[in-house]
């Protein structure tokens, strides 16, 4: 008999009163943190639910499996600690198990969650739900014997189904990479990658935003000089865990298409479907963008298709897109002013704020680098968590710093900008603050030294400097 089943044996079938007290306690506890709603008022089940919570809390999982199984099979609706305590001991036996024994727990977590999404609905999500699947499923495909297939399916489900709540970062890099390898495998065509491709983007695109509406209030309490609560700081670090999980996971989906999305592939495939999608918007859209990203746009199909995309459905996105290439004919008095127009077409804040910051690195690599900063600076000020526009105005700073200094300590001196920029970005961006503050180190670096400031005499003095940053600095006291 295991300790578990002793423990239960020797619970008296009449509790006494300090017994029933400990249980009622315990389930007032469990109601606080999990919103119970009593559709099943049993003493069993409550006198279960202690023990099996009990157990959980000192982790022994395998002890707290059985009288668990009873409170979820006699009374699934008697508390959402069945569900949420219930996929850590599923979990916990998954790991310690083999053979058909694992794929038994394995089927036995799906239907929790299918249990959960039924008797709490409140709680879960059928997005949620689909994906979290998915993922067990790419996680244990061997054991449970299923192609890459089924596992798109699933998480194909989460986003056709319930695309709101299928959220998780890493269960939507997995429904991008199962067609990846589905097309390796000749079981789809390149369109299809393709269209994933762009679906799965427009997502991560969309979550970014919503987190970013999330995380920008705190930055601007922050910056504004107020200390954020401990619950806003915790707010804070999981808004910016998520938008750098949102930002790795692009990056490797880039990785994982590999050389699929060559100009070589894209060129022939979009000048074949061209004819019939020369008035569809949404298709103009996604190939001008996969172009115009992998850097194909000397090609002449390019060109055609920005027009027809500004012809079909004229907007802020296909006026910066006809300015860039303008800015490739040499036009650049004309591009500047579609540049403008793409930014005051936008009208969404966010969406605004991506665009100055587009436009700001089209300038830039323009060599444009006053005009670049005065659209880097509308990015800051419509999201100021955007920590990468502060990289841009930084890395203009440092590039700048031999042109933009009338003697050699004034030169050096343009690094302090370059130090300062590069920090904010690592205090307003989370996912960004260990590259921005090794920038920020190695433009310190290149700064006049304390000894420097020594053999000029000057520390305390503002420096002025000239041409397109007009902008002063202090030197720093010894």
């Amino acid at each position: 008999m295991t300790d578990g089943s002793k423990k239960e044996s020797m619970i008296n079938p009449i509790m006494n009163n300090k017994m029933k007290t400990r249980i009622i306690l315990v389930v007032a506890a469990l109601l606080l943190g999990f919103n119970h709603s009593y559709a099943q008022q049993d003493e069993e089940c409550m006198t279960n639910l202690t023990i099996f919570t009990d157990y959980y809390k000192s982790k022994k999982y395998d002890e707290a499996y059985g009288p668990w199984m009873k409170v979820r099979n006699k009374c699934p609706k008697f508390n959402r600690a069945i569900y949420a305590y219930g996929e850590k001991i599923l979990k916990h036996k998954i790991q310690n198990s083999t053979g058909a024994e694992k794929v038994g727990y394995l089927n036995d977590l799906m239907k929790l969650w299918d249990e959960a999404l039924v008797h709490f609905p409140s709680n879960y999500t059928k997005g949620g739900i689909l994906s979290d699947k998915g993922e067990l499923m790419y996680d244990y495909q061997k054991d449970l014997n299923v192609t890459n297939k089924q596992i798109y399916d699933m998480l194909d489900r989460a986003y056709k189904e319930d695309v709101t709540n299928f959220k998780s970062p890493r269960a939507l890099y997995i429904y991008f990479s199962t067609v990846v390898d589905m097309h390796e495998a000749k079981e789809v065509d390149a369109q299809t990658v393709f269209n994933k491709y762009d679906d799965v983007s427009e997502k991560i695109s969309k979550e970014r935003d919503n987190y970013t509406l999330l995380l920008n209030p705190l930055v601007e309490k922050e910056a504004a000089g107020t200390a954020l609560t401990s619950k806003e700081q915790q707010y804070k670090e999981s808004y910016e865990s998520y938008l750098e999980n949102y930002n790795t996971i692009s990056g490797s989906m880039d990785t994982k298409m590999g050389q699929l999305a060559n100009c070589e592939n894209l060129i022939p495939l979009y000048q074949k479907d061209f004819e019939q999608n020369k008035n569809n918007a949404e298709w103009l859209q996604r190939a001008v963008s996969r172009m115009f990203n992998k850097e194909c746009t000397d090609a002449p199909l390019y060109t055609t298709l920005v027009k027809a995309y500004d012809a079909a459905s004229p907007s802020s996105e296909t006026k910066y897109f006809v300015a860039n290439l303008l800015f490739s004919q040499g036009k650049t008095a004309e591009g500047n002013k579609y540049l403008d127009e793409a930014y005051d077409l936008e009208k969404d804040p966010l969406k605004k704020a991506r665009r100055a910051y587009d436009i700001g690195k089209s300038l830039r690599k323009k060599g444009s680098y006053g005009s670049a900063r005065s659209y880097f600076q509308k990015a800051l000020n419509l999201s100021p968590s955007m920590g990468r526009a502060y990289l841009e105005i930084a890395q203009m700073y440092a590039a700048s710093a031999n042109d933009c200094g009338d003697t050699v300590f004034n030169k050096r001196a343009v690094y302090w900008l370059a130090e300062s920029e590069a920090r904010k970005a690592a205090r307003v961006d989370g996912s960004l603050s260990s590259y921005a503050n090794q920038l920020a180190a190695s433009y310190e670096a290149k700064a006049p030294s304390r000894q420097d400031i020594f053999a000029a005499s000057n520390e305390g003095a503002t420096i002025r400097i000239g041409c397109w940053i007009q902008s002063s600095v202090t030197v720093p006291k010894l």
